[in-house]
Order: structure tokens, then sequence, then C-alpha cells
């Protein structure tokens, strides 16, 4: 969960909290600068001082309050999709996630779905659970959407990671049929069923009455189909 800057404020040493001061008053800088939003057309590119300060933010704030500390910076820096696209493409798995979990916070609409969607594509479950944030819910078209929920089954990573679940699952039939698909792969194959699969399946029922329920034994017999 990110920390507020009272929060980190409480926390962080007297040390960490004047380079988060200098770090902030860099980002805050940068968002103020006439030409700071044109700087990646003027090239060659020199990264402003915020960004790299995002890189550092762990040795200098404690790995603990790193995601923290660069949400922060990313918010005061106003950072733009380039910057946001950079830090991402160039940063490490700690680096990428933050900036997903900030997403939501930027004024960039839609247009850094490809950062989620290249997440989503990942086997790194943190990266996986920080692409299914608030952003995701906001802007992935139902289809996509379906599909990061299958992939938090399909790695493990707990469905309570996916921001308005309850909002977005309620009532779509498609999901609940590639949910009972998956169950029955499973079932197929000896593997038990997530239970985290029941919860989101029982969220698709929640408008339309029960649904049936995957099973969790080896079928005997091929399982019944809903009714048309």
């Amino acid at each position: 969960m990110l920390k507020s800057r009272k929060e980190l404020d409480a926390e962080l040493g007297g040390a960490a909290r004047a380079w988060l001061d200098e770090a902030l008053a860099e980002a805050a800088h940068d968002a103020a600068t006439p030409d700071a939003s044109g700087r990646e057309a003027a090239g060659p590119y020199t990264s402003p001082p915020w960004e790299l300060r995002y890189a550092a933010a762990g040795r200098h704030c404690g790995l603990e309050h790193a995601d923290s500390v660069r949400s922060l910076l990313l918010v005061e820096a106003r950072a733009t999709l380039p910057s946001v696209t950079r830090l991402y493409a160039q940063g490490t798995a700690a680096e990428r996630r933050a900036v997903l979990l900030t997403l939501h916070r930027l004024d960039l609409g839609d247009t850094a779905l490809p950062l989620v969607e290249d997440a989503l594509r990942a086997n790194d479950t943190r990266l996986v659970a920080a692409a299914v944030g608030p952003y995701a819910a906001d802007h992935l078209d139902p289809h996509a959407w379906r599909h990061a929920v299958l992939k938090c089954l399909f790695t493990e990573v707990p469905v309570g990671a996916v921001a308005r679940l309850d909002d977005r699952a309620r009532g779509d039939a498609e999901l609940a049929r590639m949910l009972r698909d998956f169950a029955d792969e499973r079932t197929a194959a000896g593997r038990d069923v997530p239970e985290d699969l029941r919860t989101v399946l029982a969220l698709t029922a929640a408008d339309e009455g029960a649904h049936r329920a995957p099973s969790t034994a080896a079928p005997a017999a091929p399982a019944p189909t809903e009714e048309s």
C-alpha cells in the first residue's frame, strides 16, 4: 500500500527525509518549468534530476518505502507519458511496479495502457498485481480486463488485487464462461480449482441468479452445460 507524505515523514530518518524533501522539490520545479513537457522532443535528451532520484529511492529511503517515494515523485512532477514510459522501460521490476501503482494518479487518460498490457504479459506476479489496479479498472476494455482477471488466476495473484472487481465482474456472462472453462481445464488435469475463481464466479452471477459451481474432483462424466 502506498504511503502518504505525512506517513513517510513519521517513519523516515532525518537523512532520508532531507533527501526526500530535495527530490520532491526537484520534481515540483520540473513540473513548473515551462518547457519541461517538450524536453523529450528537443534531443539529445537529458534526464531531469527527479528521474535520477526515482531510481535511487530505495537506496536512500529504504526498500520498504521505495514504492511510496517513487509514486510521490511521479505525482509531484506531474509525469508525462514519455516520462513514465521511459522510467518503466528502463527501470527494474521495482521501478516498473511503482509506475503501474501510480498511473491512476496522473493525468494520462488511456495513453498508458501499453504499460499495463506489457506488465500483464509478464510472469512477475508483483507486476501483474500492480497492473490490475485502479488505472486498469478505469481503462481496460472488457475483453482485456477479463483476460487480466484470468492472468491473476493463472499466476496465483490474489484477486483482491483487482481494483473494482465487484463492479466490473457483476453480471458478466462472458467472464463467467471463461472462468468455467478454466475450472473445467483444471479439473480435467487433476488440479485444484482456485478458491479465488469461485469468488469471481459468484460475482458474475450476482445479478443473474446462481450459476453452477466448478467441480474440484476429476469429472466422471461431462460437466453439465448452462441452459440457453
